[in-house]
Parts: C-alpha cells; structure tokens; sequence
C-alpha cells in the first residue's frame, strides 16, 4: 500500500471515531493511574487505623485482633490486589468507622459536591465569557484605555486572592455583616436551601471568572482585528451579528481550551470550600476521612474526584470539536 492510499485509508476514518478511541484510552490510563495512586497515597498517612478504632487503653492484642479485621495484617501486594479486584467488581469497600458501604457515604455526598462544581462551571461560562466579549468590543483599537486598565487591575487583584480567603470575607460581608444570606445550613440533613449555595459558589467562581474573563478579552481583541471582521464592518451589519456570528465561534477554541484547565481547577477547589462552609460533599468527606485514617473512603473520594475533573476535561474537548472539527486531531488536556 502506498503512502498516498495510507493517508487516504485514514482520512476515510471519521475524526469522532478516532477522537473516541483517544478520549476512551486516556480515561482508561487516567483511571489506572488513580487506582494506584489511591492505594499508594494512604500508606503515607500516618498513624495506624486499627489503633485509633481501638481506643487509647487497647492493648496490642486489641490492635492485632482489628487490624485482622481489616485486613490491614495482609502484605501489600495483596491488599492491592484485593482492592483493585473490589473497585473492578464495583465494590469499594467498607469504612472503617462507619461500618457501612463506602458507594453509600459516597452517594450521600455527591450531590453537594456536584452542585456547587457544576453550578460554579455554568457560572463562569456564562459570565466570563460575555464580560470578556463586551470588554474586547469596548476597548478594540485602543479606546477606553481606562477601563482597559481598569479591567486588567480589578480581575487580576481578585484572580490572585485564595478561594478560602475570598469564601472567609464573603461570610463576613454577607453572612456576619449584612446577614442577608446563611452562614452554615444544618449539616448532614437534606433540608438544604438554594441561598445554602450562594456563598461557597460566589468564592469558587470569582477568581475564575476572572482569568476565563481576561482571555476571552484578549482572544476578542485579536478576532476583532481580522479581515473577515472588517470586512463585515464596511458592508455595515450590525454588531452583535458580527460578534454572535464570526467573533464567538473563532475565540471559543482558545478560550475553551484555557477554560477546561480552570473548571477542572474548580473541583479542586469546591473540596476546600465545603469545609469553610460545613457542606456534606465529598470535600469535607475526605478531609474528615484522612483524619479518621478511613483508608476505603479515602481511596473511594480520591477516584471519584479524579473521574469527575477527567469527564469535565473530556466534555471540552467534545465542545471543542463541535466549534472546529480540526481540534479532534488532538487533545489538549
């Protein structure tokens, strides 16, 4: 077969099919490299379970007996075996101070956790990208130099302000200050309100809506600048056709492709989050965990957590596909 007939063959093969057989591989190898890396990680926590579960006057027969409860007594090989074996077979074990199945902790606390990571995503999509736009538009060719520096000094002062910091003054802005929204809801009890959300989103979105924001306006300048646009200036059509229509859809690949690294950074940061704001979701889940040394849990979150930033990774990817056929060539995550 000549080169020439190579090439065709491929190009014949549909570039979604290819993008799929990529994206299912690296979800494959992403999901391996959590399994080991959840099993490996708490050995290096300190303490001994079994000992914390028996109390301070056990003595090393106690310890003995419950660490073979545990089977903390095996060799490492075969807890590993063991345990990849259990998560493989959907079983991602028992905690060891609840004494209940790890999936049931798990899916009592993932709503929480879902709802202020997507609910932060959706937010930063649908802020930034606008506020950008508008302020690349009001600032093309160098007019309003105010509000360009304005805009550059405001998002990069907030940009550089810790989550945890920004969630601290919120509370007490809003919750101590004002007191117009709920400082802690009743923990660990389903009836959570939406204003419940309001506080621990606003510290999560903030320093991202700025740097999505900042890109977007640097992305809109360069777009603005181009022949096409232009062009579509001196035939005089209206201006939010020229930016919906050409300027969105040529700024979007770059903009998303910075994007998908910030809201995967956004998981990340509703774990710490929830503990500021006492929210049962997979954050405060874990923290309590490695304190309590609950090795199943611990390893359970830490998969859990991985896949859901590798699937937010993955749906960009496919956005980015849907605006330019060409970015399935490669994956930028």
């Amino acid at each position: 077969m000549t080169q020439a007939e190579v090439v065709a063959e491929r190009r014949a093969v549909s570039p979604w099919l290819q993008f799929a057989v990529r994206r299912v591989i690296g979800l494959m190898a992403i999901f391996v490299v959590l399994l080991v890396v959840s099993f490996l990680i708490v050995q290096l926590i300190p303490g001994d379970p079994a000992a914390a579960m028996a109390g301070a006057n056990a003595d090393l027969a106690d310890i003995a007996r419950i660490r073979h409860q545990l089977g903390l007594d095996q060799p490492l090989g075969q807890r590993f075996s063991d345990y990849v074996g259990g998560v493989l077979s959907g079983d991602l074990g028992t905690s060891f101070m609840y004494r209940q199945p790890v999936m049931t902790i798990i899916e009592s606390r993932l709503p929480f956790t879902m709802t202020v990571a997507f609910g932060a995503i959706a937010i930063v999509l649908l802020v930034a990208i606008p506020l950008g736009m508008l302020i690349g538009v009001l600032t093309q060719g160098g007019r309003r130099k105010w509000l360009d520096t304005g805009f550059g000094f405001v998002t990069g002062f907030l940009d550089s302000v810790p989550g945890y910091v920004m969630a601290t003054f919120l509370v007490v802005m809003f919750a101590l200050g004002i007191g117009v929204l709920p400082l802690f809801p009743p923990a660990y009890t389903p009836r959570f309100g939406s204003a419940s959300f309001v506080l621990p989103i606003a510290a999560i979105v903030i320093g991202p809506i700025c740097t999505v924001s900042r890109v977007v306006r640097r992305e809109t300048s360069v777009v603005l600048g181009n022949d096409y646009l232009r062009t579509a200036r001196g035939w005089r059509l209206p201006a939010w056709k020229r930016s919906v229509k050409w300027a969105l859809p040529n700024l979007l690949t770059s903009t998303l492709t910075v994007s998908g690294l910030v809201l995967t950074g956004l998981i990340g940061g509703a774990v710490v989050i929830e503990s500021v704001f006492a929210l049962p979701g997979l954050g405060s889940g874990i923290i309590k965990a490695i304190l309590d040394r609950d090795y199943p849990v611990i390893q359970a979150m830490v998969i859990v957590i991985g896949m859901i930033a590798a699937l937010i990774n993955l749906l960009v990817d496919i956005l980015l596909g849907l605006i330019d056929e060409r970015t399935l060539g490669g994956s930028h995550a």
